[in-house]
């Protein structure tokens, strides 16, 4: 799952889905659905989750997936 990161990181920093919700202007139901994955997440709003854990993107978002694909590669 490739937003199980985002969550584990959350709540390794102790930041409640509030939290985040209010760190970026959002409701927090948005917010969840977004972990969730039941929202499409924008560019944008990538840019601005990993900010506040001081990331890139693909480092909050996309390096389960990338693990997944050069784990194929090499089978």
């Amino acid at each position: 799952m490739m937003y199980a990161k985002l969550r584990e990181m959350r709540q390794k920093k102790r930041y409640t889905t509030q939290y985040m919700a209010d760190q970026l202007g959002i409701s927090k139901p948005f917010y969840c659905q977004i972990e969730n994955q039941t929202r499409r997440l924008s560019y944008d709003m990538s840019l601005r989750i990993s900010a506040i854990f001081g990331k890139k993107p693909d480092a909050v978002f996309y390096e389960d997936h990338l693990d997944k694909m050069k784990n194929k590669e090499a089978e």
